[in-house]
């Protein structure tokens, strides 16, 4: 755990090589990295963490002021701790805050891998309206829902990325833990929407990044996170094939491969560069 005076911030690692930053997801915790973690036995030192409102990091954001740097400064926390230069994996809401991070190029970083995030601002800003507005349609839905009462309103969001059905199939104690954390997902939905990605500003991004999306994705974060994948400089791209959002948790060995293989891949271009 890291102490700040705004708050607690979750902080956990294992193993031993290379430093990997590994930042799951809403409704999540560090603990969500586990499946994953297990295909890399002693191969990295993987540093988890959990974003704000979930695990023990503790809120720091209210509604009007739920600015994405709040997420960066957290990231960048634990980036410290971890005594960079680190390799950074987001997935979802987590995924987004990594390219926050990496924008603002406030901490040392080797590479970053960006997986099924919620960049919704970026359709917006190449007029991909329908796409984007599959995103505003959701959100607000489920938004209006839960101010109505609805405690598992959140169902309607975790069912648009994962497909019908979804929610209720998880276990029982995550359902309750997503029902729980309802409130801080709303604003990571504020984070998102305010989060302005523009090709210009993905052009600045100078670290080789990763981007990937599950092939059974939502078409609307498939075509979200392709679009990341196109204005980041020399950005690789990959699909996962049998896939949807949720692939750390249903497809954690392919995962765990493509994410390896790009660590690879960077620290071999970094050693060629010196």
């Amino acid at each position: 755990m890291i102490c700040e005076s705004r708050g607690s911030i979750d902080y956990h690692e294992t193993g031993t090589g290379p430093t990997v930053v590994l930042v799951p997801g809403s409704c999540s915790s560090g603990a969500a990295w586990r499946p994953v973690m297990a295909h890399w036995p002693n191969r990295f030192r993987c540093v988890t963490t959990s974003l704000l409102g979930y695990g023990g990091t503790a809120e720091r954001r209210t509604s009007g002021n739920a600015d994405i740097a709040h997420e960066s400064e957290i990231i960048e926390a634990v980036i410290r701790r971890a005594g960079g230069p680190v390799h950074l994996v987001g997935h979802s809401f987590g995924g987004l805050a990594a390219l926050a991070v990496a924008l603002r190029r406030r901490v040392p970083l080797l590479s970053v891998t960006i997986a099924e995030a919620p960049a919704m601002e970026i359709l917006r800003e190449a007029g991909e309206m329908r796409h984007y507005e599959a995103f505003r349609t959701m959100s607000a839905t489920y938004s209006d829902a839960f101010k109505r009462g609805k405690t598992n309103a959140i169902a309607r969001m975790i069912d648009f990325y994962g497909g019908a059905g979804t929610f209720a199939a998880w276990p029982q104690r995550v359902r309750d833990y997503a029902i729980e954390t309802t409130p801080a997902n709303l604003l990571d939905w504020e984070s998102a929407y305010g989060f302005r990605l523009t090709p210009t500003l993905l052009a600045t991004v100078a670290v080789p990044t990763l981007v990937l999306w599950g092939k059974d994705s939502h078409p609307a974060v498939t075509r979200a996170n392709n679009m990341l994948g196109h204005y980041i400089p020399d950005a690789v791209c990959a699909t996962m094939a049998g896939a949807a959002h949720f692939m750390i948790a249903t497809h954690p060995q392919p995962f765990a491969d493509l994410v390896a293989h790009h660590i690879g891949q960077s620290s071999l271009a970094a050693a060629a560069a010196r």
